[in-house]
């Protein structure tokens, strides 16, 4: 059985505020628009906070850098979901 990473933090921070920078936010803004959303941040140990948008429907996922930047093109693992 493999063990749960996350250890009951929530996929998205209640203070996602906090965790982005500004041009992140204009960025997440101008992108709602289009049914973008946060899926959810990884907070990996001792590294920066990565920020995975997705599509309204789930389909197509990027990284939201540092800089504002919509990368489309980040390898992102996701793990399945359970039925």
């Amino acid at each position: 059985m493999k063990r749960e990473k996350r250890n009951d933090e929530a996929p998205i921070p209640a203070d996602l505020e906090k965790t982005l920078s500004l041009e992140q936010m204009m960025t997440l803004r101008q992108i709602e628009n289009f049914g973008w959303q946060v899926a959810f941040v990884r907070r990996p140990l001792f590294q920066e906070s990565v920020v995975v948008v997705a599509n309204s429907n789930n389909q197509k996922f990027g990284v939201l850098e540092d800089t504002g930047e919509l990368n489309l093109q980040a390898e992102i693992r996701l793990r399945k979901q359970a039925a």
